[in-house]
């Protein structure tokens, strides 16, 4: 394991020793799991922004998309446990 020297403001300091004094764990290992989940949140949001970017592409490649309504009555009836198919993909170009 690396070492990394962080300088925080003495008030993230004391909100850090109180939180982590709250979960009974060291703020060392407080930090370490903001750290983490931090940097694990970005990369999922970076990889949900590369595939929406990914999609609008081939939306506009293909001119297929799904009407909001049918989406809609699909999620619906789908968490009502109903059976149901899947919306079909139409054009939206004229």
């Amino acid at each position: 394991m690396s070492t990394t020297s962080l300088k925080i403001p003495e008030d993230v300091k004391q909100l850090v020793v109180a939180a982590a004094k709250q979960q009974d764990v060291t703020p060392h290992a407080f930090m370490v799991d903001a750290i983490r989940a931090a940097a694990t949140n970005a990369e999922r949001r970076a990889r949900f922004v590369a595939a929406a970017i990914a999609s609008r592409e081939e939306a506009i490649k293909s001119g297929q998309g799904y009407p909001a309504e049918d989406v809609h009555a699909y999620l619906r009836a789908h968490a009502q446990g109903k059976p149901v198919s899947k919306p079909k993909a139409k054009s939206w170009r004229a």
